[in-house]
């Protein structure tokens, strides 16, 4: 591509009003500094407010010594040189907790990013006589999966489970194995996948469950394992898959599954093979702030309640789900920009997710909350969202 045929595609965002750019931020707890002022930040996945917490931190920093290592890079792949054992020791922290979830032995395996994970797993597991079945408003890197898969794959309606048995009904004889990816909170509407259906039709049709559990580890779970650990379904998921620079306001994945898929991921799995390893102060970290989330339910109980009375609050608006991501449907492009600068003359950050990021028409503001947030937070956003509902734009 020359650049001019670039420019004309840049040119087409722009008309369209498309066009993305790079803002340069930094966060301070509930607020981000950004474009020249600072703002109540909705736009953030520090769901429980770690990202911020200068104690935690220090306590960090100070246990690290001498005899860890060099700490700052892995500067190799996890199979040439670059397997700290710092990866061992959260694999193998994250193993315990979700065979005892489970009630049955599972092995974590680390990834550099969740998009690693979910683009490079399934195309590792599935063989050519194989299908694979996405929920419909998966994550774009569960559906960018496809382009790498070796077998037939289908898309679901979304949360539809009837529809789902319809297709294994027809379908399954056809195929060795079949493999049902969902996400357990979706991260566009803010709803959850029914784990409890999902698993009866995977046992009853002897498929495998893959679960992104992106945006429910740390907000879900008694000891904050995610959604699976809330409906006691983690035995039930063949494969659960979370990020790391979420919740846990560090980077990373990992896959929890069994010892010998594990194995098999570290063969075949591309996205693990090819990349060069996580710095190990990023796992150390990991494996610290992991420990202290299990413990974290007061801040898990302040974000659901600020979740369920910020719905509450908002006049007139079309709302999705019921987790910590508040998505406030607008409708047009158009209506979706202007509630978002309208927010931002308010004092608040929270960028428009307009179409073709979601279907057409549903354009809107997705207002992802953090347990940092105050009272008089909520009641700024409240307040603007309601007076832009009612035209006082």
């Amino acid at each position: 591509m020359t650049d001019a045929a670039a420019e004309d595609i840049l040119r087409g965002l722009r008309e369209s009003g498309l066009y993305r750019r790079l803002v340069p931020s930094s966060v301070r707890g509930a607020r981000v500094l950004c474009d020249g002022g600072e703002y109540v930040n909705l736009a953030s996945n520090d769901y429980l407010g770690i990202s911020a917490d200068a104690a935690l931190q220090r306590e960090f920093l100070s246990s690290l010594s001498e005899s860890d290592g060099f700490l700052m890079g892995a500067l190799s792949s996890r199979l040439l040189g670059g397997d700290n054992p710092a990866f061992g020791e959260l694999e193998k922290y994250l193993s315990a907790a979700y065979s005892e979830a489970a009630g049955a032995e599972r092995a974590a395996l680390c990834f550099n990013c969740g998009y690693h994970a979910n683009a490079g797993i399934l195309p590792a597991l599935a063989g050519p006589r194989d299908l694979v079945l996405y929920d419909r408003f998966s994550h774009a890197s569960l559906i960018d999966s496809i382009g790498s898969l070796p077998c037939k794959w289908a898309r679901f309606p979304h949360n539809d489970l009837e529809a789902l048995r319809r297709i294994l009904k027809s379908r399954r004889a056809d195929f060795d194995s079949v493999y049902i990816a969902t996400e357990s909170v979706f991260s566009m509407d803010g709803d959850r996948a029914d784990l409890r259906g999902l698993i009866e039709i995977k046992r009853e049709f002897d498929c495998s469950l893959y679960v992104d559990e992106a945006h429910a580890v740390g907000v879900f779970g008694g000891t904050g394992l995610g959604l699976c650990e809330e409906l006691s379904a983690a035995g039930g998921a063949d494969f659960i898959m979370c990020t790391l620079g979420k919740a846990a306001a560090s980077a990373g994945a990992y896959v929890v599954c069994s010892p010998a898929h594990r194995r098999l991921l570290i063969n075949r799995c591309r996205t693990f093979i090819f990349t060069t390893a996580l710095p190990p102060i990023s796992v150390l970290w990991t494996l610290f702030i992991f420990k202290k989330i299990r413990r974290m339910s007061e801040r898990r109980a302040r974000l659901g309640k600020i979740s369920a009375e910020l719905r509450g609050r908002l006049r007139g608006l079309k709302t999705l789900g019921d987790t910590q991501i508040v998505p406030v449907v607008l409708g047009s492009n158009e209506s979706a920009s202007a509630a978002a600068e309208a927010m931002k003359r308010a004092g608040i950050w929270s960028p428009p997710v307009r179409h073709p990021t979601v279907p057409k028409n549903s354009a809107r503001l997705r207002l992802s909350l953090n347990a940092a947030l105050s009272d008089s937070d909520l009641s700024l956003v409240a307040d603007a969202l309601n007076s832009f509902a009612e035209g006082g734009k």
